[in-house]
């Protein structure tokens, strides 16, 4: 699966004469929004926002997720389709009030894109943004009036194994100068780092569990290295990745080095469907995990941990994953 994610959006400018004089005098003249202009950086790119956004298109699910834990439901104009997994507490009746513009978790392609009249795109990644793939491009969008940011940094193949948890923070802080809600912004930072902190309080001390997270598959493995996002979750939560030394995020690896991994527990990328088709169970990709690796202490206790694949992508919800992931390897460390 993966890299799933798309991002694009755009806005047609065209005015049919000039407007009269007063009303450009007056436009002129009027007193900038207090707090703006900001500038932001992403991917190579200064972003300059003269006001806050106020018709936002967004792509694959965690970046919705993302300005609905800042309390910025009221700007989206338009989102994706999700279906993977269940949604946050309390974002699927906010998510059912936004217009869907697609019917799978990519942006639609150029021309709907750009019908949408956007004035800002938030998604996850640049695979949406591929003209040989029908999508409107970064520099079109940029061109249209639609600026694009891109969550995490996710902005080339190396840039995502270089992902580290702060760049969430990053983002947060990013998106709060952007819609004039900085004080939010570092409110939300603040209880995120507190979580992290006690987690880290929680397994400190302890032995970290080896950990083998997989997307299934009988051979080649699709499995996640030692870059990137999932292996900084497996370690902030106690863990250490089995394939470490494999450089690779989301990547492909033999049945041999997978079953001499001797994994003690099983992380599963947990999502029902892909693009409109069907895609296999957890427990199913759990069992191919167990039988490759069936000496393992993982394979003999049947450990494993649905693990829905949006937290496994740039956003609000990777932060949250990381406390379901220490309850999973340290339950005892959460009993009280």
């Amino acid at each position: 699966m993966r890299r799933l994610l798309a991002l694009v959006a755009a806005l047609t400018l065209t005015a049919c004469g000039q407007a009269p004089a007063a009303q450009q005098q007056a436009e002129t003249t009027a007193a900038p929004q207090a707090g703006f202009p900001v500038t932001v950086e992403n991917c190579g790119r200064k972003l300059t926002f003269d006001k806050p956004p106020s018709k936002v298109v967004t792509g694959y699910h965690p970046s919705l997720e993302t300005l609905l834990a800042l309390g910025l439901g009221d700007r989206i104009a338009g989102r994706t389709y999700f279906g993977e997994s269940a949604f946050l507490p309390g974002q699927k009746e906010q998510y059912d009030e936004i217009p869907q513009i697609s019917e799978t978790i990519m942006l639609p392609q150029k021309e709907a894109m750009l019908a949408q009249g956007a004035d800002f795109v938030l998604d996850n990644a640049m695979a949406g943004f591929d003209a040989a793939g029908g999508y409107a491009t970064v520099e079109e969008l940029d061109a249209a009036g639609s600026p694009v940011y891109i969550l995490g940094g996710w902005c080339s193949p190396e840039e995502v194994l270089q992902f580290t948890i702060d760049d969430t923070f990053t983002d947060l802080r990013n998106l709060g100068k952007i819609f004039g809600v900085s004080d939010r912004a570092e409110k939300l930072v603040g209880e995120l780092q507190g979580r992290l902190a006690d987690v880290k309080k929680r397994v400190a001390g302890r032995t970290p569990v080896k950990v083998l997270a997989t997307d299934g598959g009988k051979g080649p493995v699709n499995a996640y290295g030692g870059s990137g996002i999932t292996n900084q979750m497996i370690t902030a939560a106690g863990g250490e990745n089995v394939l470490k030394d494999v450089k690779g995020d989301y990547t492909e690896v033999s049945v041999e080095k997978v079953s001499a991994s001797q994994p003690e527990a099983v992380l599963v990328s947990d999502y029902a469907t892909l693009r409109g088709e069907d895609m296999p169970s957890s427990p199913a990709k759990a069992e191919e995990a167990f039988a490759i690796a069936r000496n393992s202490p993982a394979a003999k206790d049947r450990r494993y941990l649905a693990l829905p694949v949006a937290a496994q992508h740039p956003g609000y919800r990777n932060i949250l994953a990381v406390t379901d992931i220490a309850r999973f390897l340290h339950p005892d460390a959460f009993a009280q």
